[in-house]
């Protein structure tokens, strides 16, 4: 008895302290824990971007039900990247040598003349298997307002991919373009892999490979405009970089095949036509692009597009033809200015093909797509960095020669955003715009293409480059157009095997599908976004 007496004290206080720790823990919120499963990563990641967006698009402004994560508005990359290199420039952009010319004399806006034009080809109807659209999460910036976006006519607009893809990754890109509602996609037909061994090679894999992918994208009712460059080892004397054939007749021999194969037309054995717009060439003004025989000029470019020309016309008399988009850049050791260019390509005869669209590659650098030249904090200094001056330069040239009544196809166009990625950009103008200018500028670029009336297809560059393994960590300029990026919830993370949205990606679903709603776009930016007001 004694002994229990002992220890009856010690138990009293045993016994209250637990009444206060269950009245404690009674006292608190559940805690909610979700565990978000991870995929495992893959050995190299691929050119397509996967959907990984869990959010069901909904007509409506109202937020949805279900939880949801909240995305912040500064993407953090959670991975540290070690520089690999210099920087990468094989994409639309002069390379590393490139100086930028001296501060130019603000030149006289060009005023379009001819009837409004339209585009020379009609689209399909839209495809009917695209994939449920998903929107980017709800966050606490949309009780802001949201800008409203023009509707921009999605039968106008492209986007361009790499067409080195397996089937998988192609399906998954496709699904993309379906997703956002385009209506064009453009692909580079690279000759010296299609015919690595000789005139007549037409059943090798790769070539079979890019008419599988070719009749994809026609069943799914989308149209292909295809840029046929880079003439083979075997076609050239000159093996720098990339150019031209020695011969003209051997590309025009080339395209000839292509379309004995790919635009068959109602033969028995075909589905259809799978080529629907042709451009002869990429940026021939860049010495990268045309190290070979034919002189380095406006006049040596219409050696190689007259044969092509005749070849084209002799297979399809409806397929558009598109002259070569230009560089826009001044003259230097390894460029000529384009505008100069195009003039050459006059003098040379180009006005006399009146059914030919001229393509223009009008990058804006960092400037707003409604600004004119010229400013003072470099990158802004030369009409050459600006979309307005190149697209009625252009103009001008075409009505001085006769050539009013021909229609321009942007080719190739977009603005690059380093926002999000870790280390320093590739080009120093690249930090001028963030993602939201991004977006914005595009917006409002395609917008007064739309309106001008000269301007047919408008090709974006580019879909997914992001996503290829190496290239933000090599800074390759590629990746800061990407609309695709590594990453997960519009969060960018260089190491993730997902792929996530910009919101370029968003912005242009909204345009293009006036009768949906999105509340934000990977957020909403609270001091608005750059050319849209």
């Amino acid at each position: 008895m004694r002994a229990m007496m002992q220890h009856k004290p010690t138990r009293l206080f045993l016994a209250a302290l637990m009444l206060v720790l269950m009245a404690g823990c009674n006292a608190q919120s559940p805690i909610t824990v979700f565990v978000t499963p991870t995929l495992p990563p893959t050995d190299t990641p691929t050119a397509a971007a996967t959907a990984t967006a869990t959010f069901t698009l909904v007509p409506t402004m109202e937020p949805q039900a279900q939880p949801s994560p909240t995305v912040s508005e500064t993407p953090v990359p959670t991975a540290t990247l070690t520089p690999v290199g210099s920087p990468v420039f094989v994409g639309p952009i002069i390379g590393p040598g490139y100086v930028v010319p001296p501060s130019a004399t603000p030149v006289p806006t060009a005023t379009p003349e001819g009837a409004e034009l339209t585009p020379t080809q009609t689209p399909p109807p839209a495809a009917t298997t695209a994939p449920e659209a998903t929107a980017p999460p709800p966050t606490e910036a949309q009780t802001q307002v949201v800008p409203v976006l023009p509707n921009l006519d999605p039968n106008q607009l492209g986007i361009q991919l790499d067409i080195n893809l397996d089937d998988q990754d192609w399906n998954e890109a496709m699904g993309r373009i379906e997703q956002l509602g385009f209506k064009w996609v453009k692909v580079q037909l690279p000759w010296r892999d299609m015919q690595p061994n000789g005139p007549d090679e037409r059943d090798n894999e790769f070539f079979r490979r890019i008419e599988q992918h070719l009749e994809d994208a026609n069943n799914r009712g989308l149209n292909m405009l295809v840029s046929v460059v880079k003439a083979p080892a075997w076609a050239r004397s000159v093996q720098a970089e990339d150019g031209p054939p020695d011969d003209p007749a051997t590309l025009a021999r080339f395209i000839t095949i292509i379309f004995e194969e790919f635009n068959a037309g109602l033969n028995a054995q075909m589905v259809g036509d799978y080529i629907d717009a042709i451009e002869i060439w990429n940026e021939p003004n860049l010495q990268r692009e045309w190290q070979g025989t034919l002189p380095f000029s406006g006049a040596g470019y219409m050696q190689l597009f007259g044969p092509a020309y005749q070849a084209v016309r002799a297979s399809s008399p409806t397929v558009t033809i598109v002259t070569a988009g230009l560089a826009p850049t001044s003259t230097q050791s390894f460029s000529i200015d384009d505008r100069d260019y195009l003039n050459q390509m006059y003098a040379a005869g180009l006005g006399q093909y009146a059914d030919v669209v001229v393509g223009v590659h009008p990058y804006g650098w960092g400037n707003a797509p409604d600004a004119r030249c010229c400013g003072s904090r470099g990158w802004d200094e030369d009409p050459h960095f600006y979309y307005l001056e190149t697209l009625d330069a252009y103009r001008a040239i075409m009505n001085q020669n006769g050539h009013s009544g021909a229609p321009m196809w942007i080719t190739e166009f977009g603005y690059a955003s380093w926002d999000g990625f870790p280390l320093d950009p590739p080009q120093e103008w690249m930090k001028f715009n963030d993602r939201w200018a991004q977006g914005g500028y595009t917006i409002r670029a395609i917008q007064i293409a739309q309106e001008r009336g000269d301007v047919g297809i408008k090709v974006l560059w580019n879909l997914n480059f992001a996503v290829l393994s190496g290239l933000i960590g090599g800074r390759d300029e590629r990746a800061a157009y990407s609309m695709l990026v590594p990453g997960d919830a519009c969060q960018i993370n260089p190491d993730s095997p997902n792929h996530t949205e910009r919101p370029i990606f968003w912005m242009l679903f909204d345009a293009v599908h006036p009768d949906q709603a999105l509340p934000d776009w990977c957020g909403v930016p609270p001091n608005g976004i750059p050319g849209l007001g």
